[in-house]
């Protein structure tokens, strides 16, 4: 059977496209592909993400898109110089800068966009 030829695209939500523009483009780096009264359209590396302009917005209360990385503190860092806060779970032992280490060995930290779409970073442990 030959493989698929499908590719993910990602889907955000905004009430605040500006703000979105700005934080997709100039703080996550992403390329900004489409413009429209609809959505803002990204190119994440080989992944489209798609954030949706809409009338109303309540933030779900769990992770909705993120990124993995090679190294978690260097991203972190970068992040956190263009303002970007890292968010403290209390069900979570999480260090000092926010990382959360899961029991295999992973580490993740999370932040939250404009419009409040938690977000994050996963370092995988070397296998």
């Amino acid at each position: 059977m030959p493989a698929p030829t499908r590719r993910p695209i990602g889907f955000l939500a905004t009430v605040k496209p500006d703000a979105a523009l700005t934080f997709y483009h100039s703080v996550m780096g992403l390329r900004l592909v489409e413009q429209s009264p609809f959505a803002l359209v990204f190119a994440d590396d080989d992944t489209m993400l798609r954030v949706q302009i809409v009338q109303e917005f309540k933030p779900a209360g769990h992770t909705v898109h993120g990124w993995q990385v090679a190294d978690i503190g260097a991203e972190m860092t970068e992040l956190a110089a263009k303002g970007v806060a890292f968010v403290r779970f209390e069900a979570l032992d999480q260090d000092r800068h926010g990382v959360w280490t899961t029991p295999d060995g992973n580490k993740v930290a999370w932040f939250k966009d404009p419009c409040g779409n938690l977000l994050s970073l996963t370092q995988f442990a070397s296998p």
